[in-house]
């Protein structure tokens, strides 16, 4: 069995490849088998937002023994019946159970019903509200944000790149991540929180990062090999991907490995919401990106290109001479 560094020499001279541009058709059949069941899973099990986007009422009980969740919603319904609770377990010793927004009577009236549900006194209880005027502003602010991100984005690759279709390509591969990514959130019942977002900002970086890294060394092998390539376009593309498939593996693994700690200690040891919220948005979006790059920004890019006229008489060359020296194609 080839060992990782074996292997890396393999794929960067060539002996090994594995068909990322070659198969493309079935890669690109498999992104958008993933990107609708991304956007049509919502229609299913819908996105669940936090609270900062969709106001409401939020109550925090510490010092619990038994932070059983059922107690909690119990507890609001007789109080307010057929109000939304979501419950989640803080810790070791404590709940959080977010509503929707309540008068003040009915916040003290929860909060002293918590208070005797789980035996502890009412200072242990804590209470906020945000207003649905302020979620939406927030709402709003995420969305311009994330719009700016991505024109901005198109704009620097372009000029980076110097041309429009790798800039179109990575944003294509980026706009895979976030919409499987946040299809993953709905199918899980992960919500979607202002921390959440800016770990989706995070990794739409991270996911750039990676394709930058991988086309510029398409742009390298496509430049070197000139008029006289022994080489077709689609296979310059792949070999490049090849060349630093070891490099994104390691990338990958490095990235998910903290955040995967972090993830674990955010969301059963600390209890930190705000933690676990980035940690996981980081950790899934992280794997995603990966698979994005390797299976449909830089095989789109090989396809946007291989329909230019220089790139079609270059192709029709090398696959002219392989034939008349009897070479496979």
């Amino acid at each position: 069995m080839r060992s990782m560094n074996q292997l890396g020499n393999d794929l960067y001279t060539g002996k090994t490849s594995f068909p990322f541009v070659g198969r493309r058709r079935l890669w690109f059949i498999i992104a958008a088998v993933l990107v609708l069941g991304a956007v049509l899973v919502p229609f299913i099990k819908p996105v669940q937002l936090s609270i900062e986007f969709t106001g409401g009422s939020q109550f925090t009980v510490t010092g619990l023994s038994n932070p059983d969740q059922s107690t909690a919603t119990t507890a609001v319904q007789s109080v307010v019946a057929g109000t939304s609770v979501k419950v989640a377990t803080v810790g070791d010793s404590g709940v959080r159970v977010e509503t929707d927004q309540m008068s003040n009577e009915d916040t003290l009236a929860v909060r002293s019903a918590l208070a005797q549900a789980y035996g502890v006194s009412e200072s242990e209880v804590t209470s906020s509200f945000i207003g649905p005027t302020w979620g939406a502003d927030v709402t709003r602010q995420s969305l311009w944000g994330l719009v700016i991100f991505l024109a901005l984005t198109f704009l620097i690759l372009g000029l980076y790149f110097r041309t429009w279709k790798m800039s179109a390509a990575a944003i294509i591969g980026v706009i895979d991540v976030l919409v499987i990514t946040v299809g993953v959130y709905a199918l899980c019942g992960f919500p979607i929180s202002p921390a959440a977002v800016i770990g989706f900002l995070t990794i739409l970086a991270y996911s750039l990062y990676d394709t930058t890294v991988v086309f510029d060394k398409i742009r390298e092998n496509t430049r070197e090999d000139g008029e006289l390539a022994s080489r077709t376009f689609g296979e310059s593309v792949n070999l490049a991907v090849n060349q630093t498939l070891i490099r994104s593996i390691n990338t990958t693994v490095v990235a998910i490995l903290p955040t995967g700690a972090i993830l674990f200690i955010g969301a059963f040891w600390l209890g930190a919401q705000t933690l676990t919220d980035i940690s996981l948005s980081i950790f899934v979006g992280t794997i995603v990106a990966a698979y994005s790059t390797l299976f449909v920004a830089a095989p789109l890019y090989s396809l946007f290109r291989e329909g230019e006229k220089k790139v079609r008489l270059r192709d029709t060359r090398v696959l002219a001479a392989r034939e008349k020296a009897g070479t496979p194609a």
